[in-house]
C-alpha cells in the first residue's frame, strides 16, 4: 500500500525548507507551511527565482509560541518573537495576499544576505503564501523522482527541488496523477486532489545552494509532454476535505 515517506514545510515562503516527522493539515493547509513570506524595496515578492541563495537560509518557526529563527550558511542566526506592524499587500501569481511586515532583527538579516533590502512579512490568514489557491496541499511520489532521475541521467534529482508539502512510496511513475479528482486518506486527513502542478524554474536548482543544476523542464516536457500550450506537470496539488494528522509512515489510500 502507498504511504507517506517524507514531509517538509517552507516556514518562509523561498527559504530552506524543513523536513518534518508529522504536521497537522486543516483546512487552509499546514499552519507552519508559507507563513512568511520576503518582499523587496518595491513590494515585489522575492523567491528563489531572483535570490537562489535565500535557498541556503534555514528557518525555524514554532507556530505556539509564535518565534522565528533565521540561520545563514556561515553560522549566524536571528531570532525574536513574531511581532507584527503596518499592512501590505503582494501579488503572487495574479493574487493578492494581504499581510503585516515583521519586526525585529529579520529584514536586515536578510538584506545583508541578499546585497539588497528585503522585508519579511507575515500573512494575515494563514496558508495566504501557497501558490495555489486552490490547494494548499501539494503531494509528489518517490517514483516519479526517480523516473525523472532516470530520465535525466542522474541517480538522485532530489525531491525537494519540487518545494512539495507530501512525499509518498508505493506507486507506479505519475500514479498520483491517476488520484485527480478523488479524495486521498493520508493519515488522519482526506484531501481532494484537483490538479497537476505546473513547474517553473525554480526546480532546476540544487535545494541547498540555489544554484541550478538540472534542467528538470526539459526533460520533463521531453517525457512528459506539455498540457495546454505552456504547463509543464509534476505532481499534483489538492484541498484538504477533512483535517487531521499525517505522519511519515502513514497510509495512502485513494477513496471511491
Amino acid at each position: 500500500m502507498p504511504a507517506v515517506s517524507w514531509l517538509s514545510v517552507a516556514p518562509v515562503k523561498g527559504l530552506g525548507l524543513v523536513p518534518r516527522d508529522e504536521l497537522a493539515l486543516e483546512t487552509f493547509g499546514a499552519l507552519e507551511n508559507r507563513r512568511f513570506y520576503v518582499i523587496d524595496a518595491e513590494g515585489r515578492f522575492v523567491n528563489g527565482l531572483k535570490h537562489g541563495r535565500l535557498f541556503q537560509v534555514a528557518p525555524a518557526y514554532d507556530a505556539r509560541a509564535e518565534t522565528l529563527a533565521l540561520r545563514f550558511p556561515d553560522g549566524g542566526a536571528v531570532e525574536a518573537s513574531v511581532e507584527v506592524d503596518g499592512a501590505v499587500a503582494t501579488t503572487f501569481y495574479r493574487r493578492r495576499v494581504e499581510g503585516r511586515f515583521v519586526l525585529g532583527p529579520f529584514a536586515d538579516a536578510l538584506s545583508s544576505f541578499a546585497g539588497e533590502p528585503l522585508r519579511l512579512v507575515q500573512t494575515v490568514e494563514p496558508g495566504a503564501a501557497v501558490d495555489r489557491a486552490r490547494g494548499p496541499v501539494s503531494l509528489v511520489s518517490d517514483e516519479s523522482v526517480a523516473e525523472l532521475g532516470r530520465r535525466s541521467g542522474r541517480a538522485d534529482p532530489d525531491a525537494r527541488r519540487f518545494r512539495m508539502l507530501i512525499g509518498i512510496n508505493g506507486v507506479a511513475p505519475h500514479g498520483e496523477d491517476e488520484w485527480l479528482g478523488r479524495r486521498v486518506w493520508i493519515g488522519e486527513a482526506v484531501v481532494k486532489l484537483v490538479e497537476q502542478v505546473a513547474r517553473c524554474a525554480i526546480t532546476t536548482k540544487d535545494p541547498d545552494t540555489g544554484e541550478r543544476d538540472l534542467d528538470t523542464l526539459r526533460v520533463i516536457k521531453d517525457y512528459r509532454g506539455v498540457r495546454g500550450k505552456k504547463h509543464l506537470d509534476f505532481g499534483v496539488y489538492g484541498t484538504v476535505a477533512e483535517p487531521g494528522r499525517v505522519r511519515v509512515g502513514d497510509a495512502v489510500e485513494p477513496l471511491g
